[in-house]
């Protein structure tokens, strides 16, 4: 009898954090009852759940980190250059859809929590960068935690500026990162001529 119970206390939890993901990507100020229409529950049912709306946006902050933590892990290019259009591509295709929260968990009012959330992805920028400064395929004239942490701002400003719906906006995301690790645009034109599939919308 309990165990039923406890899935549906499991299922009714990820359906609030998908409403709220989407009512947050509508309206980043969306309300606690806003966010209990969305998920089909009164706002007494919510709070069976969830303490208050800082829990719900902790939460979906959380699984938003490990969804670009998991597209992080798979990006395993061997050129460094195009690891890191890779993962700019990728990740802005995942934000896109959500950008409003995505801007949100990036505000400076979550970015210490944001921050912690996504240290794999942070590592693995770290290394891509670390490993093409090496090759010589990235620019050499910044330590590597400078140029790394220049790259997470750079993704940082494109996700919280561009308009998700223009039919540019991913090869804004990908060509910008690009310009900070060193490539010229006519160098960043080349390399996505080779690899087209890294800024189709």
């Amino acid at each position: 009898m309990s165990t039923p119970t406890r899935r549906d206390a499991v299922e009714n939890r990820a359906g609030i954090l998908d409403a709220a993901t989407a009512a947050i990507g509508h309206d980043p100020r969306a309300s606690i009852d806003a966010i209990a229409r969305r998920a089909g529950l009164s706002r007494r049912a919510l709070y069976g759940h969830f303490d208050d709306r800082n829990a719900i946006i902790r939460e979906v902050i959380a699984a938003g980190a490990a969804r670009f933590n998991a597209i992080a892990d798979r990006v395993d290019d061997a050129d460094s250059r195009v690891a890191l259009a890779r993962l700019a591509s990728e990740l802005w295709a995942e934000a896109a859809h959500v950008q409003a929260a995505a801007a949100l968990a990036l505000d400076d009012a979550h970015l210490p929590e944001t921050s912690a959330a996504l240290a794999p992805l942070r590592r693995r920028i770290d290394a891509i960068v670390r490993r093409g400064q090496e090759t010589g395929e990235l620019r050499t004239d910044l330590p590597a935690p400078t140029l790394s942490r220049l790259l997470e701002e750079t993704g940082r400003t494109v996700v919280s500026r561009v308009d998700a719906g223009a039919s540019t906006a991913r090869s804004i995301a990908v060509r910008a990162v690009l310009g900070i690790a060193g490539l010229s645009w006519t160098e960043a034109q080349a390399l996505l001529e080779e690899h087209p599939e890294l800024e189709k919308q």
